[in-house]
């Protein structure tokens, strides 16, 4: 066995209706009192935040409520939540709802104590020193960013730029699945496909991948599998719900100790020009580049149809198709949109779609089958 390394947040709890009591919960976590709650306009009008906001005033808190996250978040966003941070003295911060939110509290726990311009954070191990203490509460069973130590940011009009580093990881982590429960069907789809992306491509990854992280996502694909369609069709399944926030969190886990591919680099430029959810972008892209890295991965894709369909006899290329099919179907059945021309991608963007994928390096490297633009294009033109 090859040595490796293994890090995630420094402790999760699932607690089924866990935001209710945050006050109690942050109180016994953190002696700070001045919290900073990163969070999205809808989360915020919808009520979401209510319950939450009363247990932590009973217990003391100063809240200061930064609700102007939005989907691919530019710098901008995260500059104003960090100068919103430093007028109300916040001394913990908070990422509550989607990937979005939790993506900028990370990096606003770490520039509302450090000294490093935002430019020098980018890439990997560029953050230095300590960060505020650093909560996080996912809202959606998808992006798995409660684990992660990544955070993603739109640079300019439509790049997207990625920061690494281990500060970024959470103090504390909280699943409470009742937050999932108003999802609707198509977002619950979209996310948790995503959450599968990150599985599949963490047990796949040409780079770091190892027996923990490939614990993770069998067992996150195995939880996803089960209970995505379930969810769809009926939010208030607590079972389905609990079951897919927990393998979004295995997923996060997973592809955080061993990194995602081309799936992702084609999905980038998706939400970057389009302004497409991240998940539903991945959930566009997956079947293509699950048929494009088959002659490499079939003998990984073969192991995880047996954890999605059961142990077979079969060889492995049938086992492999077994599992490519699996999904496929699984996906039509979720409801989420298939193709890029049903969410309104126009036909002649697909050469840029392709260019502006090139950039993505740092993902391109980690997929089994080399993706150049060519390749790019037609893998494009396959989820036309």
């Amino acid at each position: 066995m090859n040595g490796f390394s293994f890090d995630t947040p420094g402790s999760t709890l699932v607690e089924w209706g866990g935001a209710a009591r945050l006050g109690a919960l942050l109180s016994g976590w953190f002696p700070a009192r001045k919290l900073l709650i990163v969070t999205d306009g809808f989360l915020h009008r919808a009520g979401l935040l209510d319950a939450a906001k009363a247990s932590l005033a009973a217990h003391g808190f100063s809240v200061s409520v930064f609700d102007d996250v939005v989907a691919d978040p530019p710098e901008a966003v995260l500059m104003a939540c960090v100068a919103q941070g430093r007028a109300a003295g916040a001394d913990v911060v908070m990422g509550l709802g989607g990937g979005s939110s939790m993506d900028v509290a990370k990096l606003v726990a770490v520039m509302l104590v450090g000294e490093q311009p935002l430019a020098e954070l980018y890439g990997i191990g560029k953050v230095t020193g300590r960060r505020l203490p650093l909560v996080q509460v996912p809202t959606t069973a998808g992006t798995g960013s409660e684990a992660t130590n990544i955070t993603i940011l739109t640079t300019g009009e439509t790049t997207k730029m990625g920061i690494v580093s281990h500060q970024l990881y959470a103090d504390r982590v909280l699943l409470d699945a009742a937050l999932t429960t108003g999802l609707p069907p198509v977002q619950t789809a979209a996310t948790g496909i995503d959450a599968m992306v990150h599985a599949i491509e963490a047990y796949t990854s040409r780079h770091r991948k190892n027996p923990l992280s490939d614990l993770f996502a069998r067992e996150a694909l195995r939880l996803l599998s089960r209970h995505l369609v379930a969810a769809c069709r009926d939010g208030q399944d607590r079972a389905a719900r609990e079951g897919m926030l927990l393998g979004a969190n295995f997923a996060g886990q997973a592809f955080s100790n061993s990194p995602v591919g081309a799936v992702h680099a084609l999905a980038y430029p998706l939400g970057g020009h389009f302004h497409l959810p991240h998940g539903l972008t991945n959930a566009l892209m997956l079947g293509p580049v699950l048929r494009h890295t088959m002659p490499a991965a079939a003998p990984l894709y073969a192991e995880l149809a047996d954890v999605v369909i059961g142990p077979s006899g079969d060889g492995v290329q049938a086992r492999a198709a077994a599992f490519v099919a699996f999904m496929e179907e699984l996906m039509d059945r979720s409801g989420a949109p298939r193709r890029l021309r049903d969410v309104d991608v126009p036909e002649e963007s697909l050469p840029m779609l392709a260019r502006d994928a090139m950039l993505q390096t740092r993902l391109l490297q980690n997929n089994p089958v080399a993706v150049d633009e060519a390749a790019a294009l037609a893998l494009y033109r396959q989820a036309f």
